[in-house]
């Protein structure tokens, strides 16, 4: 097994649109969505303790947290559907059944503050001691995100592909199955750490890359017709979600240019986000224009981290009194860059600065539902937002006529 393991990863390394390198690595989406999660983890919690909590799956904050999961490429495809209410078989019993909801938020709380896999096991064994009906594992995949080197993701797929790895049989739907999983999971990725991560994501890409046969354990001379039509199917979807990718991360860098061109032009200090600095958009180079260095915020250190994953800030010259304050938000959760914005807003409080996000115009229904959340409406925060095709075209126009800051409103809207 070993020799034999070690060429598959080596294949599914080499595979530049394998989970690895698409999903896993030299992803800034991913990053986000680990504080995005978190805080969403939080509202849950914090839901279900003040009995905020409703009885449908649509609409809570759990929905939030399943919509960043599912965002994170075909690893996570379907995560939300076992949390979907299923009112003719009552399940997941943790809407109707006040005790079940209350004891998944006692779940969820003490997990998040876990120190070590012992305590995390020992909540999902006095979980399942619980019998809470339509409540399993699919749990995971929450859980993977409040600790990565501890519990692997888990779905069919990835069944699938341990299953056919390791000559196996296991099933999905046990938590004990889950567990025996996680051993040799946990077993093969401290192996292997070296040529792949402590973080199981990158291990449970590579068994779901074989449960999709989209990385085949040898030649393909044993598939059937109908294997081999679905594998060159998968392929083709694979070549079509990066070409999607790729010019998703295009029209992102555009909105960017755009914003910093315009607050550079009107005289502010201007910045991108920490992990796009080094981008550029239509041969102009993002580094020419901003910030060689994030100006020094007196903030926590994870707000900090934070703060600086916002797509484009502006600055009073000179200063760090933030003016303007811009996520650009293309396919992932808009709550995500709103959580963001929230961050900074609860942190800086200078009452000036402007908040703005920025989305695809096919999202303007989206984006004026979540801004109509009463938790946002709640906060008073002078949020707005920005549609890609008026940030396009009016650009060169504020550059050249605007004044300060006050002229990104008359393109920018608002939910009254």
């Amino acid at each position: 097994m070993s020799e034999h393991l070690q060429s598959i990863i080596t294949q599914y390394k080499n595979d530049q649109e394998s989970v690895y390198n698409t999903w896993f690595i030299n992803n800034e989406d991913r990053l986000k969505a680990f504080r995005s999660i978190r805080r969403g983890v939080l509202q849950v919690i914090d839901d279900i303790k003040r009995k905020r909590f409703g009885n449908d799956f649509k609409g809570t904050s759990l929905e939030f947290v399943l919509s960043c999961i599912t965002e994170q490429k075909q690893v996570f495809e379907g995560a939300s559907h076992p949390f979907y209410w299923k009112p003719k078989l009552r399940i997941p019993d943790i809407y109707e059944n006040e005790a079940n909801k209350v004891a998944f938020g006692q779940f969820l709380e003490n997990c998040i503050n876990a120190k070590n896999e012992i305590q995390l096991i020992q909540e999902i064994e006095k979980l399942d001691a619980l019998k809470i009906k339509g409540l399993g594992p699919a749990v995971a995949s929450i859980l993977y995100f409040l600790h990565p080197t501890l519990i692997p993701p888990f779905n069919t797929a990835i069944i699938n592909g341990f299953n056919y790895l390791f000559k196996d049989k296991k099933k999905l739907g046990s938590w004990s199955e889950y567990l025996k999983i996680r051993e040799v999971i946990m077993d093969m990725n401290r192996k292997y750490c070296n040529e792949l991560s402590m973080d199981t994501g990158a291990f449970a890409g590579l068994l779901f890359e074989i449960g999709t046969q989209k990385l085949l354990l040898g030649k393909d001379e044993y598939l059937s017709e109908t294997e081999r039509t679905r594998l060159e199917k998968l392929i083709e979807k694979r070549h079509k979600d990066k070409r999607a990718e790729t010019e998703d991360e295009h029209l992102h860098n555009e909105m960017q240019y755009h914003l910093l061109k315009i607050g550079h032009s009107l005289g502010y200090d201007v910045i991108a986000a920490s992990n796009d600095r080094s981008k550029s958009w239509n041969g102009n180079k993002f580094t020419f224009i901003s910030l060689e260095e994030f100006p020094r915020l007196n903030l926590e250190k994870e707000v900090l981290n934070t703060v600086k994953l916002i797509d484009v800030l502006w600055f009073a010259k000179g200063t760090a009194k933030v003016i303007a304050a811009f996520e650009v938000e293309k396919s992932t959760s808009i709550y995500s860059g709103i959580l963001r914005l929230t961050d900074l807003n609860c942190s800086v409080q200078d009452g000036g600065e402007v908040l703005y996000l920025v989305v695809p115009d096919q999202r303007e229904k989206d984006v004026i539902m979540q801004l109509s959340r009463p938790s946002i409406r709640k906060g008073n925060m002078q949020m707005s937002y920005i549609c890609f095709s008026d940030l396009r075209q009016y650009c060169d126009a504020i550059c050249k006529l605007g004044e300060d800051h006050h002229s990104m409103k008359k393109i920018a809207k608002c939910v009254c």
